[in-house]
């Protein structure tokens, strides 16, 4: 092409100018219709990937630390959100819920007593996390913020949950499970600044719901003692120091490492 335009010749018997002319336009066309939806695809959707993988890592990292269980449902459930398929998505939606409730039973356990006028109980789990920030965090206005949070959460869950169940709006699930997951990683956000304090029971297992297997690693100590254990859990309702050194093959040292090991 180029040497036809420099010798001002129409053809060269095999190309000619005006066909050659219309093509390499054609492929200047194609290539910046490309370029330009690359460019936007990074310009608008990367920022927002970005900001929120900050959020997300710095999450999971510290949630990884104190409950490996919860930490790994609430990457799941991320993980789910980004599926094609909608069973998935639907599971997202109860593995938020799941969530908040396991939270609570690791934060504040239900208790029949009320706290400052509210139930605890086992189903209560929006008003146990209420509670457990009303004495992790110290600041008035964070508090509010906080328990605001926690219960704009809840609530939104428990209708999103029962309109799936009945099956309405099937179309908008993604949407709403993209939004769960969201919250759930701001709220779990807010949480984990307040559970530096806290952080030793949470992170300890509770001796009280602890399996033979358990028993028996964390303790290093043989199946028999671990059954007498759990015995004497069943037939006290709780354990607690005086029970302990009551069963036979437990000595100063098991004694010790349980303290380290497990919440009494």
């Amino acid at each position: 092409y180029a040497d036809l335009v420099r010798k001002k010749q129409g053809n060269d018997g095999t190309y000619y100018k005006n066909s050659l002319n219309q093509h390499i336009n054609y492929v200047r066309k194609k290539a910046h219709e490309l370029a330009s939806q690359i460019y936007n695809q990074l310009k608008f959707s990367g920022t927002v990937s970005n900001c929120f993988d900050v959020l997300k890592n710095a999450v999971d990292d510290k949630l990884l630390d104190l409950n490996p269980v919860i930490a790994e449902q609430l990457m799941l459930a991320f993980k789910a959100i980004s599926s094609d398929k909608e069973e998935e998505w639907s599971q997202a939606l109860t593995t938020c819920r799941r969530l908040l409730e396991g939270l609570a039973d690791e934060l504040y356990p239900a208790s029949k007593e009320k706290f400052n006028g509210r139930a605890v109980g086992q189903g209560q789990y929006v008003n146990r996390l209420w509670a457990f920030m009303d004495g992790a965090i110290q600041s008035e206005s964070n508090k509010d913020l906080a328990k605001a949070h926690i219960d704009f959460l809840g609530s939104w869950l428990d209708k999103v949950n029962k309109l799936t169940n009945k099956g309405v709006h099937a179309e908008l699930d993604r949407i709403e499970a993209v939004k769960s997951v969201f919250h759930m990683y701001l709220v779990v956000a807010d949480l984990l600044e307040y559970m530096s304090n806290t952080k030793t029971s949470v992170s300890k297992p509770d001796i009280n719901k602890a399996t033979l297997d358990e028993l028996e690693a964390f303790l290093n100590i043989n199946r028999t003692i671990a059954k007498e254990i759990v015995k004497a859990r069943v037939r006290e309702g709780k354990l607690d120091l005086d029970i302990l050194k009551s069963i036979k093959g437990i000595g100063a040292k098991t004694l010790s490492n349980i303290q380290e090991v497990f919440v009494l």
